[in-house]
């Protein structure tokens, strides 16, 4: 009996460690998605406020520095500016009040329990990828947008980002 509950134990911890997570929907769309959101709301995903972005190493990383009030992304360890606009505005009043922890990370992959990289969400699979939350014309259906919101234009085809005041669309 112990024998088969550990079986069972260890095929549904098998099965839990693909990691795929769909938020707003009942699946992911295909296997070469680690993280997808629902496009059926006008709804966007909102990075990370970041105060001090110097410890910041991991190419990749996105966030929302409010020191400039800009969306921005690490490439070869030099910081690319997202909003473009440099008139963007946030209150970070409810955050400056708080003690952060260093160590709260969440992770998914299927390392995504060993994975060693810092960060708030780690999407650690080498072999997948994240959907963007996807809003036909953001900046007209997103009602009321939060500073650090990202989302994929459908019309456009192309990202857009909320800097709290303006939307910026970029296309690499």
């Amino acid at each position: 009996m112990k024998n088969t509950f550990l079986i069972l134990a260890m095929l549904i911890t098998a099965t839990a460690a693909k990691s795929q997570v769909a938020i707003g929907k009942p699946a992911v769309s295909n296997t070469s998605v680690s993280l997808e959101f629902a496009d059926t709301e006008n709804k966007g995903m909102i990075l990370p406020y970041v105060e001090n972005k110097s410890s910041i190493t991991e190419n990749g990383t996105i966030i929302y520095d409010v020191t400039d009030y800009k969306v921005k992304y690490l490439k070869d360890n030099s910081w690319f500016d997202m909003s473009v606009d440099a008139t963007g505005a946030a209150s970070i009043a409810i955050q400056t009040t708080k003690t952060e922890n260093t160590a709260a990370k969440s992770a998914i992959g299927t390392n995504g329990a060993t994975d060693g990289t810092a960060g708030v969400l780690v999407l650690s699979d080498s072999d997948k990828a994240m959907i963007l939350p996807r809003v036909a014309s953001p900046h007209l259906n997103i009602i009321n947008p939060a500073s650090g919101m990202m989302v994929y234009d459908l019309t456009k085809k192309q990202i857009a980002v909320y800097n709290g005041t303006v939307w910026s669309f970029w296309k690499p």
